[in-house]
């Protein structure tokens, strides 16, 4: 065997076409197909372990959990034969429990299989044309029954056992539904279906005797006992945007409640086959899986109903829905979420519902979350990651991360992590994806889609084009070791590019048919490629020409590579061998036993090769090669393999195969130690992110910030708002208390004399009963031992009568027993004597027995006859007379049981006599008991009732305290509170100037908007005028294009009429010329057109011309005057803000002068933080309402600079303005008013806000 071993690690894919093909382990563990095995994966903890499918399966078809998740069944096909693999899940690892393989009926396949509730029995259901379910006892592999349940070839999708009766099953199907019981070895059919058959889809069982069933027109049936009891069914209407909508049609009463139940999943390719004739509006309902209160259904595509039933009502309504997410990374987001539900499944406790699809996605949800979103329809979540719904053909690695590439025909291209095992980045697009490549950094990928080849960037988030190249159907692609170079397939043409350029340096042509696969020399300066055409060639990058080549024409390849010291290249192809190749010829050919290698690769260290195969399978061997059959060979892919990688340091092995599912393999060494590669440097972190991006996410985080802190404020006035609140229910709560205590100190003097009157009452009951119970006791015990003693004798007199009856029937059967013996004897005795006399009759006949031969054979034939005739008749009469004697004997034995049983009754009629009087005499225990502990209760009530007078004798006394102390606070505050309204009389005036003030600053404001927006308009007529001045200057410059060419005209026509007045000697020549000229210059159609066009768009030229000099003229007095007024607008409002800004700081002064007081006067009373809050809100409502307004603020200079700061740049952006406007040429101001000076502005306000500062 090889020294190299290979250990699965991670799987990322679902294998397709299989039933009930998602459960649940436990609570966390979830069970479903994956290539060539079934993986448990824990949700929480994220691992996967493995239950390896059977050697040489060429197929995997359906599988089933037992009731008691202990065992797992599996339906394979091994070998062209069907297998039924049963696991014992409890072990570690899991172990092969039973294999049914041996079938003494003809089975071509199992396509449906279940365990009984007890897990002892299985249900198989095999395919057509035979449709035979087969009812087993699997511990011991032997068929218990057998029915064939269909005749006409129609298809069954599920079988099942019901949950509570292993003897009752149902078989649903094209047109069937049968419900089945198992007894006396046959399984017989007790429904009858009633009305048209219909495409039964999927079923579950609800209880004993009910099943709900889901057809392929989205009917929802309730069977109960085979007799249909409720319908629902479901309509898809098209709208416009072709949206599908849901709507209940129809729904009858019912008298059922629904149980959880898992439910198994038909063959969808069977339904699709079915269904394709049948209406696309109707949803196919194909799963069911019932809970504890209803059940779920799929309800066409992406979607699950949940059905619950109501409180006071038999019957079922659809109570939530559940949708596939829509994918935002999707090709068509909308169609992303169209793929049809073929499994669903509760969580034991069910918490998760599962669901797996016909794109082999998995998703679950918490049911937690389906209540909480009332209205809305909840949506599921990928268990794992979006996984490929097509078969894998591309798959790259790079050498700085820990990354993996893989792309599909289902047009997707996804990046992995093989470290932590997760999906990195996804994307979808439009055209198929054939072949992938990774950069070895990590950061670029190129991709050979159906139209084009594309370069891209893997960015933080996304996947993103920056070079496209026109190769289309790319089918193999490469980079080279050191990233420099890649190598692009075009049919039998390889396309070498540069990645510093992006151009295309050389075209490598020699294949003569398509190339399957290229491979880099480690130093990157030789290509080697192979083909469908048989050649093997290694190129020359620097002259781009092969330099060695070997072709076999007979052989299709596949794939190749190359030894780490680029001496060796290996091949491997249709001709079922791996080829070594080395200087244009075959070294070696080493078979491959029966299969054909479809992918090859060597590790980076030279000592391990892999190779995968076209059934799936992974071979590990030892390098160099050797000549025995020397590999490891592991079932890995439920189909062929199309590429495989080692990773840079040799440590992991990734394999992808046209089942879609993408492998992670741990490479050892046959010691188990790992084959260890040093690294320099760790993997890198680093990823791209484009400025935008950045900028966009920098944006949003202080947006974010922003929005943080807005929530701080609004909590913190929230706070303070429930503080207020609270302490107005504390002295609520404060004054009800006191009033209970009142109304509980009378309460409790009435309870006090209802007590009294109640404890008297209480002893005279208790005398009375306490009597009443001695003279019923002492009644009972004469009554209990007069029976006793009456039944003690009827005892014994039975017994006795039962002792003689017992003697007489022993008696009666020796009796029997002698006669029986002695008339055994006597015909022995009397056939004895008989067959001696016959000896010697034949003795004395011997001599004469040729001659009486046949007369002594008919005797000997009657006398046989006859013997055997009456003791056969004696036989009957004394087993006759047995049988009478036994009866009797049965009859007797029956009367002496009847006896016993009305002695034992006796018996228990005494015990329970026995048994009441101890009752009683334990009812009157408790009573006592009971007496005792009221007496405790009145001692303790009498003890708190006196507390509770001491207590509220000392309230009472600080209750009189505090009112002296309340008076002398009232003279206090009756003082403070006059003191206060006169302060407030003058705040008052203050506060309506101050809101005067606001609503005329208010007013200036909408007026500096509109003045704006005025700029705005005339900015844009101003664009629109110079975007006009511009096309009539290129109006001109055409003009005078046209005006120069017709002088060069004009002057060449010279220059030839100067060279024709040379012949003007020679009329003939002359003539010549003259036409020449005439051809040249004139066209004759137009000679008489031109001068007249000429003249008609000059005219227009000018006109036009006239008419927008006008129009601009118009405009330019229009800008001007509409300025002018804008800045003597400005100048006022400047003017007015300036003595606005004075006055406020002037109130401000104030105000803070008469809260000073305020707060001096409300510290004398100590009540500052009662009456602080209000005069805050009342005396400056613009203002957050807090205690400690006053120092929060700012002091006055730095409030002045701040406004004086913001008037200045208000003033420098309406100057930058205006100096814009008269840059625009053409624009001429008529007036000079300029702004006043900003320093001047600046003394002005100085001066008017140190002016009240002196006066205080």
């Amino acid at each position: 065997m090889s020294t190299v071993v290979a250990q699965t690690l991670h799987v990322f894919g679902l294998r397709p076409h299989v039933a009930n093909n998602v459960f649940f382990f436990d609570e966390q563990i979830v069970i479903f197909p994956s290539g060539n095995y079934c993986v448990k994966y824990n949700m929480d903890q994220k691992w996967q372990k493995f239950i390896p499918g059977s050697d040489k399966s060429q197929a995997m078809l359906a599988l089933s959990i037992s009731p008691n998740r202990r065992y797992l069944a599996m339906s394979e096909l091994v070998q062209e034969k069907p297998v039924i693999t049963i696991y014992e899940l409890s072990s570690i690892p899991c172990r092969k429990r039973k294999i049914l393989n041996n079938f003494d009926f003809p089975v071509q396949k199992f396509t449906s299989i279940a365990f009984s509730p007890d897990s002892k029995y299985l249900l198989t259901q095999t395919s057509p044309p035979e449709s035979n379910l087969v009812y087993w006892l699997w511990e011991k592999q032997k068929v218990m029954a057998m029915i064939r349940t269909d005749s006409q070839n129609n298809a069954v999708y599920q079988v099942s056992f019901s949950p509570q009766d292993n003897t009752q099953v149902c078989v649903t199907g094209n047109g069937m539904f049968k419900i089945l019981r198992f007894a006396e070895g046959t399984l017989k059919q007790t429904n009858f279906q009633r009305g048209e058959p219909q495409n039964y889809l999927a079923h579950s069982w609800l209880s004993d005797d009910k099943i709900v069933v889901g057809t392929d027109t989205g009917r929802l049936l309730l069977f109960e006992s085979g007799d249909q009891r409720w319908e629902t069914s479901i309509m898809v209407k098209e709208s416009t945007s072709e949206t599908k909508n849901l709507d209940i049609i129809q729904e009858s009463e019912s008298l059922i409640q629904f149980p959880p139940l898992s439910s198994p999943v038909p063959s969808y390719e069977q339904v699709r086959a079915t269904s394709s004739h049948s209406q696309l509006t109707m949803p196919q309902v194909f799963a069911i899986a019932a809970y504890s209160k209803g059940f779920a259904c799929s309800a066409g595509p992406g979607r699950v109903l949940l059905y619950e039933k109501m409180e006071d009502k038999d019957i079922y309504h659809e109570s939530r829905e559940i949708r596939i997410p829509v994918d935002p990374q999707g090709n068509d987001p909308s169609q992303s979420d169209k793929q049809d539900i073929l499994c669903l499944c509760f969580s034991p406790s069910e918490e998760s519902l599962m669901a797996s699809t016909s794109k082999n996605q998995l998703f679950s949800i918490t049911m937690s979350l389906t209540e909480i979103s009332k209205g809305e329809p909840a949506h599921f979540e990928y268990l794992m990651y979006p996984l490929h719904s097509a078969s894998i053909t591309g798959l790259a690695t790079c050498i700085r991360k820990p990354l993996i590439a893989t792309c599909s025909p289902d047009r997707s291209v996804r990046i992995w992590n093989y470290e932590s095992n997760t999906l990195e980045l996804y994307r979808e697009y439009q055209e198929e994806a054939y072949t992938i490549s990774l950069h070895p950094s990590g950061h670029f990928i190129v991709v050979g889609f159906a139209d084009k080849l594309r370069l891209m960037n893997l960015l933080i988030d996304d996947i993103r084009a920056f070079k496209e190249y026109s190769v289309r159907g790319c089918r193999e692609c490469a980079f080279s070791n050191g990233g420099h170079l890649f190598a692009a397939v075009n049919g039998n043409v390889i396309h070498i590019f540069t990645t510093t350029s992006l151009e295309n340096v050389s075209n490598l042509k020699g294949h003569t048919g398509k190339i399957r696969s290229v491979a880099w020399h480690a130093d990157d300066s030789k290509l080697i490629s192979c083909g469908t055409d048989g050649a093997v060639y290694e190129w020359s990058l620097s002259t781009g020409r092969r330099e060695t080549e070997c072709v076999l024409k007979t052989c299709s390849y596949n794939c190749v590579t190359v030894s780490p010291d680029a001496k060796v290249i290996f091949a491997v192809g249709s001709d079922h061998t791996l080829k070594e190749i080395a200087d244009s010829s075959i070294l070696r050919e080493i078979s491959s036993f029966d299969v054909i290698y479809t992918a090859i690769a060597i590790s980076h260290s030279g000592r391990m090769m892999f190779v995968g195969t076209s059934v799936g399978t992974i071979r590990a061997m030892k390098y160099p090669l050797p000549f025995q059959k020397e590999f490891n060979d592991y079932q890995a892919h439920a189909g062929p393999i199309t590429k495989m990688l080692l990773t840079f340091d040799d440590q992991y092995l990734l394999t992808v195969a046209e089942d879609g599912c993408l492998f992670t393999w741990k490479v050892y060494d046959k010691e188990g130690r790992g084959i260890k590669r040093e690294r320099e440097v760790g993997f890198a972190e680093e990823v791209l992110v484009t400025k935008t991006d950045m900028e966009e996410k920098a944006q949003v985080m202080i947006e974010l910030k922003t929005r943080v802190e807005e929530l701080k404020m609004e909590n913190e006035y929230q706070l303070r708002l429930k503080d207020m609140n609270y302490t107005e229910k504390i002295k609520d709560l404060t004054d009800k208390f006191l009033q209970e205590m009142e109304t509980l100190k009378t309460k409790n003097q009435v309870l006090k004399t209802e007590k009294e009157k109640q404890d008297i009452s209480h002893r005279e009951r208790m005398d009375e009963l306490l009597e009443k119970q001695t003279r019923e006791v002492q009644d009972l015990e004469c009554c209990n031992n007069q029976k006793l003693l009456l039944e003690y004798e009827k005892y014994q007199e039975l017994q006795l009568k039962s002792q003689r009856m017992q003697e007489e029937y022993e008696k009666q059967l020796r009796d029997n027993d002698e006669t029986k013996s002695q008339a055994l004897e006597e015909l022995t005795e009397f056939y004895e004597a008989k067959l001696q006399e016959k000896t010697t009759l034949l003795e004395e006949a011997q001599e004469d027995v040729r001659q009486q031969l046949r007369e002594f054979e008919e005797t000997k034939k009657q006398i046989e006859e006859d013997e055997d005739r009456e003791i056969q008749d004696i036989k009957i009469k004394y087993e006759k007379s047995l049988r009478d004697e036994k009866e009797s004997n049965l009859r007797l034995k029956g009367e002496t049981g009847i006896m016993r049983k009305k002695f034992s009754s006796l018996q228990k009629e005494i015990e329970e006599r026995a048994n009441d009087i101890e009752l009683l005499k334990g009812e009157q225990v408790k009573l006592q008991g009971i007496i005792k502990s009221l007496e405790k209760d009145i001692l303790s009530l009498k003890r708190e009732i006196q507390e509770r007078d001491e207590t509220i004798q000392d309230k009472e006394r600080r209750i009189y305290d505090l009112k002296k102390k309340n008076q002398e606070l009232e003279k206090f505050k009756f003082v403070l509170d006059y003191k206060i309204k006169e302060l407030m009389k003058q705040i008052e005036p203050r506060e309506n100037e101050i809101k005067v003030m606001k609503e005329q600053i208010q007013e200036m404001e909408t007026e500096l908007e509109r003045f704006h927006k005025q700029n705005t308009q005339l900015e844009l007529n101003i664009t629109e005028l110079w975007q006009k001045l511009k096309a009539t200057e290129l109006e001109m410059r055409r003009e005078r294009q046209k005006e120069r060419d017709l002088e060069a005209l004009v002057k060449r026509f010279k220059m030839d009429l100067h060279n024709c007045m040379a012949y003007i000697q020679e009329p003939r020549q002359l003539k010549e010329k003259i036409r020449g000229l005439f051809e040249k210059y004139v066209q004759r159609a137009d000679m008489v057109e031109i001068a007249g066009l000429n003249t008609d768009l000059q005219q227009e030229y000018a006109r036009q011309r006239e008419h927008l000099e006008r129009n601009l003229a118009t405009l330019k007095k229009k800008v001007v005057k509409e300025s002018e007024l804008h800045r003597t607008d400005y100048v006022r409002i400047m003017q007015e803000n300036v003595s606005l800004i004075k006055e406020i700081n002037e109130l401000r002064r104030e105000l803070k002068y008469t809260r000073s007081q305020v707060y001096d006067l409300e510290a004398a009373l100590k009540l500052t933080k009662k009456l602080q809050p209000q005069e805050v809100s009342e005396a400056v409502p613009t203002e957050s309402k807090v205690g400690t307004a006053p120092t929060m603020r700012l002091n006055e200079q730095e409030e002045t600079r701040r406004i004086i700061e913001m008037q200045r740049l208000e003033i420098q952006r309406l100057r930058d303005q205006i100096q814009e406007q008269e840059q625009v040429p053409g624009f001429h101001p008529i007036s000079k008013i300029r702004l006043p000076s900003l320093s001047k502005a600046e003394v002005d306000l100085e001066v008017q806000t140190k002016r009240p500062s002196s006066l205080q």
